[in-house]
């Protein structure tokens, strides 16, 4: 199993916003896909910024590469991200998960 994680930040206004979007849009998202075994979504705050860090834990690279395309090291956005990223990283990490 592979573990997929990505970091972003907004403005603190946009804190419930931002959480609900990703509720609505790309939870959903990322269950339909095919290989997509579970996520953990973590928010915090810090000096007046929000945080979010997205864990999704994939069956290999390869359906990794079925949802995020075939430069799969790359972060994957929506458009509805525009109104609320501060700045877009542009890859994620991934990690081998050896145990649970």
């Amino acid at each position: 199993m592979i573990a997929r994680i990505w970091h972003g930040t907004t403005k603190i206004e946009d804190y419930e916003t931002y959480t609900e979007f990703l509720k609505v849009r790309a939870i959903p998202d990322y269950k339909e896909t095919d290989g997509f075994v579970k996520l953990t979504f973590l928010r915090n705050t810090k000096e007046n910024i929000a945080h979010f860090t997205l864990i999704t834990f994939w069956k290999n690279l390869e359906v990794i590469k079925n949802f995020a395309g075939d430069d799969f090291e790359k972060a994957k956005y929506y458009p509805e991200d525009e109104k609320f990223l501060l700045e877009f990283e542009e890859n994620v990490i991934h990690y081998e998960v050896f145990a649970e």
